[in-house]
C-alpha cells in the first residue's frame, strides 16, 4: 500500500485531480460540500468498527466531546454487530443529513454502496484510522503513518532481542491483525521490511515456518484467536526445551494473549512488541514483560479529523501532507499523516509525560 513506482503515482494522483476539478467523471458521484461550506449546527456522522481496544472507546468519547463543543451535532455509532450493522448506520447518517461522515470501518472494503449513496447526497467522507478501500467515494484520510508504526514494531523487536537475548540467531514468531482492517497489511509490511532480510541472512528463524499475512493474520483482532493460534504453535513447535525468544505482535491486545499463551506453556516471556498504549501493557512494559508498544495519541488523531470538519464547515480544503501513499483500488485518497512514537521502559516516562491516564504509570 506504501509501494508505487513515480510514474503510475503521477498518473493517478493527476487523474484524482483531474476529477476533482470537473466535479468528477461522467455518472461518478458529485461533488461534496467541500468548497461550499454547510451551516456551523449541522450534523456529522462518525461510525466507528466494533470495540476491540482502548482507543475506540476512547475516541467515541472524544468525537462527541468535540464535535459538542464546535457546535456540531454529532451522530456517533458503533457497530458492535458487524458489517451489516455499520452499513446501516451510515446509510441511517445519510437519510438524517450528515454534511460529513467519519467512517472508521470494520471491513473497509464492504462500504462503497453507503458511501456512493453518501456523495450522492453531498457528504463529505473521511476516512479515520483505517483506510477504506475499493471506492472513490471517499475524500480524505486521516491516521498516524501505519507502515512506519510496522517499521518501529519491527526495529523494536531486533533491539529487544539484542537487550535482552545477547547476540543471536534468534527463533521468532509473527502474529498479524485482522485480514478485514485494510491496516493490518500495512502494519505486517512495514514490520517485514525490517525483518525480512533479518530472516534471509538467519539472524532470525520463524519457528513455525508461518511467515505469510496470511498465516499470521487474527480475525477480528480477537485476543481468542491469537491464543489459539500461539497455543498450537507452542504445543507443536516449542516443546521441550526449545526457546521462543521474540514475538512480532501488531497490538497490545494481541501481545497480551500471545504472553499467556507463552506462560501456560511454562516458558519465560519472550520479547514482544505491540502498539496502542493500552494501560495493561504500559503496566507490563514497566514491569519488564512486554517489551514496547506504539503510542499513537488518539486525542490528537481525533481532534485533528475535528479540524478537518472546521475547515469543511467554512468552505476550505483540508490540509493534508500525503497525496501518493495511500491507493485504496480506486484511487489515491488524500491523507493526513500523523507521527506514531515507539515506547519501551526505558523511554516511557518522557513520551507519556503529557498523558493524564498513562504518565502516573511510569513512575515508581
Amino acid at each position: 500500500m506504501k509501494k508505487f513506482t513515480k510514474a503510475a503515482v503521477a498518473l493517478v494522483a493527476a487523474a484524482a485531480l483531474a476529477l476533482s476539478a470537473c466535479g468528477g467523471r461522467e455518472g461518478s458521484a458529485q461533488q461534496s460540500n467541500s468548497t461550499s461550506g454547510f451551516d456551523k449546527g449541522s450534523l456529522i456522522g462518525v461510525a466507528l468498527p466494533q470495540k476491540t481496544s482502548e482507543n475506540w472507546v476512547l475516541a467515541e468519547n472524544l468525537f462527541k466531546d468535540g464535535l459538542d463543543k464546535g457546535g456540531y451535532k454529532a451522530d456517533v455509532q458503533f457497530a458492535n454487530g458487524g458489517v451489516s450493522e455499520q452499513q446501516n448506520q451510515i446509510q441511517a447518517m445519510v437519510t438524517k443529513g450528515a454534511k460529513v461522515i467519519i467512517v472508521g470501518a470494520i471491513d473497509g472494503s464492504q462500504l462503497g454502496t453507503q458511501l456512493k449513496a453518501a456523495k450522492d447526497a453531498g457528504v463529505t467522507v473521511i476516512a479515520y484510522d483505517r483506510l477504506v478501500k475499493n471506492t472513490d467515494a471517499v475524500d480524505y484520510y486521516v491516521a498516524y503513518d501505519n507502515f512506519k508504526v510496522g517499521q518501529l514494531q519491527g526495529q523494536a523487536l531486533l533491539d529487544g532481542l539484542k537487550a535482552r537475548k545477547g547476540s543471536g540467531p534468534y527463533t521468532i514468531e509473527l502474529i498479524a491483525g485482522s485480514p478485514d482492517d485494510a491496516n493490518s497489511q500495512v502494519f505486517f509490511d512495514g514490520a517485514m521490511s525490517v525483518l525480512k532480510p533479518k530472516i534471509d541472512d538467519k539472524t532470525l528463524t520463524v519457528g513455525s515456518g508461518q511467515t505469510t499475512f496470511q498465516q499470521v493474520a487474527t480475525q477480528g483482532w480477537k485476543a481468542e484467536n491469537a491464543q489459539k493460534r500461539m497455543d498450537t504453535i507452542m504445543s507443536g513447535t516449542y516443546a521441550g526445551s526449545t526457546k521462543l525468544d521474540g514475538i512480532l505482535s501488531p497490538n497490545d491486545t494481541l501481545a497480551r494473549a500471545a504472553m499467556t499463551s507463552v506462560k501456560q506453556a511454562g516458558k519465560d516471556v519472550p520479547v514482544v512488541t505491540g502498539q496502542d498504549s493500552e494501560v495493561e501493557s504500559v503496566k507490563s512494559i514497566m514491569e519488564g514483560a512486554q517489551y514496547s508498544t506504539i503510542y499513537k495519541d488518539t486525542t490528537a488523531l481525533v481532534q485533528h479529523s475535528i479540524v478537518m470538519v472546521d475547515d469543511l464547515q467554512q468552505g476550505k480544503k483540508p490540509e493534508v501532507n500525503d497525496e501518493k501513499s495511500y491507493d485504496n483500488g480506486v484511487k489515491v485518497v488524500p491523507a493526513y499523516l500523523l507521527e506514531p512514537k515507539i515506547v519501551t521502559k526505558d523511554n516511557a516516562a518522557e513520551v507519556y509525560k503529557d498523558d493524564k491516564t498513562l504518565a502516573p504509570l511510569t513512575k515508581g
